[in-house]
């Protein structure tokens, strides 16, 4: 710890290398690094990847995300911040730290994302500053080595998610959404979708359930997640949720709402859909509907 403590003040100080842009994603080489440098990046999209291919030296990310304003409303800043790394099926030759305010803490170690490529999550308050610090493993052969992840950020309006292995899923991510955020997710979710639920399976090992749902109206989704099968072409796709939440299969048809985590449909809410419509034709009533939706 002592020696990556070391390394990574002679970079800050020395400032060998840098690089930023308002690209999302970064591509480069260990090889075009002097030994013992470490390479400055930022990048501020909400979503990109990196690949650092022959891992050399260090690299640090500064993260600086251009949030939209519906991620606070306006005027206002985000209470905290969500970043979300996926790491590559062949990620080899790095291990990931967190930097909040000088400190680091490992992330992900380069033995655990060979065995286990899982997401990785951490929140942030806008005034601390966070960066990644990847600093590469010695290895005799670098030549098939590659250090890769995607990565995603947002802010409060996205706070439901529940994510396994995560900080960005709360204590109250399995908790039923109450009126109030079950009238946001229909306006504000990546995918609302009314059905049933048609099975549900448990992956012990990711600590996910996968909820199987046959789609009787599609009412919103940003990318094909729901789709056909079949030659009744009766649209179907499947919602993960943490397994902690202890989902089960049951009768009825529920409204479902939710976001697109590294291309994977996630549970926001799923109220039943007479109680949703109750809902929503008292805040019409009320005139405190943020905004329209069929009620059909």
């Amino acid at each position: 710890m002592w020696a990556l403590w070391a390394l990574c003040l002679a970079g800050l100080g020395a400032a060998l290398g840098s690089y930023s842009a308002d690209q999302c994603s970064w591509r480069g080489s260990g090889l075009s690094q002097e030994a013992g440098s470490v390479e400055q990046l930022s990048l501020h999209c909400a979503e990109g990847s990196l690949e650092w291919l022959y891992p050399t030296g260090a690299l640090r990310l500064s993260l600086a995300p251009r949030l939209p304003t519906a991620a606070a409303g306006p005027g206002r800043s985000p209470r905290h911040l969500t970043a979300c790394i996926k790491p590559s099926g062949t990620f080899r030759g790095a291990q990931i730290y967190l930097e909040r305010d000088g400190v680091l803490e490992l992330l992900l170690a380069e033995a655990d994302a060979a065995l286990r490529p899982r997401v990785r999550c951490f929140s942030w308050l806008p005034r601390e500053k966070v960066a990644l610090f990847l600093q590469s493993t010695p290895h005799r052969d670098i030549s098939r080595r590659i250090a890769a992840f995607r990565y995603e950020l947002r802010g409060d309006w996205r706070a439901r998610l529940a994510l396994p292995s995560s900080s960005a899923g709360g204590e109250g991510a399995c908790r039923p959404c109450n009126d109030t955020e079950i009238l946001m997710a229909i306006c504000t979710s990546d995918f609302v979708v009314r059905g049933s639920i048609r099975s549900v399976s448990n992956d012990a090992e990711l600590q996910e359930s996968v909820i199987g749902v046959s789609a009787t109206r599609i009412h919103r989704q940003k990318f094909p997640l729901f789709q056909p099968v079949g030659k009744a072409g009766k649209a179907a796709g499947s919602i993960r949720t943490p397994l902690r939440c202890g989902v089960k299969p049951g009768p009825g048809t529920f409204l479902f709402t939710g976001w697109l985590h590294f291309g994977e449909a996630w549970l926001s809410c799923a109220p039943r859909y007479k109680d949703f419509q109750r809902i929503y034709a008292g805040a019409r009533h009320a005139r405190q509907n943020p905004c329209e939706f069929p009620s059909d």
